[in-house]
């Protein structure tokens, strides 16, 4: 474990900055889903987690109430994940297709995945003050990756916030507009790159597809090693 990130992540798995957030996923963890009624919840903060010297980040809301705060860890045990996971290994970023439990031996090359938020909020919509108290992890969370090139958010309130970010550290022109597949340069020279969010809601609506995803994920691979 690198020495930063482990004083990070301890910080994080922590905190209980938001009173609504600890009791949603203590009430989660202790109600379940009855398909995981025998499992143990992990019922906190969710850090990310990935290759330490990732070039490539990918940036999530939330972790899901029964993805993440069962499993502990970001996109692994839900159906966007398990999207998401089916594209990465598609890409060569990551060694499976399938994100199920810490533990299970995936293992993500030069990426890292983490939430704009760590816990899991009601009706998957966070407060924006429950969004500012997580905004100083997501900031470490940058710093700390020193090799970083690409940034790809995963639906519309992680691409405003990682904008936030950069407006609240660098002076940024209002031209960033949420827009999938398109490849903006940030002041430091990295590059972000918005997605539509892998929910079953944009899969099965076609929102979003694995030829899309692919394509974007490759593209950002292709950056990365430039």
């Amino acid at each position: 474990m690198n020495i930063k990130f482990e004083k990070l992540n301890n910080s994080i798995i922590k905190c209980k900055k938001c009173p609504r957030l600890v009791s949603f996923s203590k009430k989660i963890s202790k109600e379940k889903r009855k398909k995981n009624f025998e499992e143990t919840y992990w019922g906190k903060p969710v850090t990310g987690f990935g290759d330490f010297k990732a070039k490539i980040m990918i940036i999530g809301l939330a972790p899901a109430a029964h993805g993440g705060t069962r499993t502990g860890r970001a996109f692994t045990g839900d159906k966007s994940g398990d999207f998401l996971f089916r594209s990465l290994k598609d890409v060569e970023i990551s060694n499976k297709e399938t994100s199920t439990h810490v533990g299970d031996g995936l293992k993500l090359y030069k990426t890292y995945i983490t939430n704009i938020l760590k816990c899991v909020p009601p009706g998957d919509k966070p407060l924006n003050e429950e969004l500012n108290n997580c905004a100083n992890f997501f900031d470490k969370e940058i710093s700390n990756l020193k090799y970083l090139k690409v940034i790809v958010t995963l639906g519309k309130v992680a691409f405003d916030n990682c904008i936030k970010f950069y407006k609240k550290n660098y002076l940024l022109e209002n031209k960033f507009k949420f827009k999938h597949g398109v490849k903006y340069h940030l002041p430091d020279g990295k590059i972000l790159i918005p997605s539509y969010h892998p929910s079953p809601r944009n899969v099965n609506t076609k929102v979003i597809n694995h030829k899309m995803m692919r394509d974007l994920l490759n593209s950002a691979k292709k950056i990365s090693r430039s």
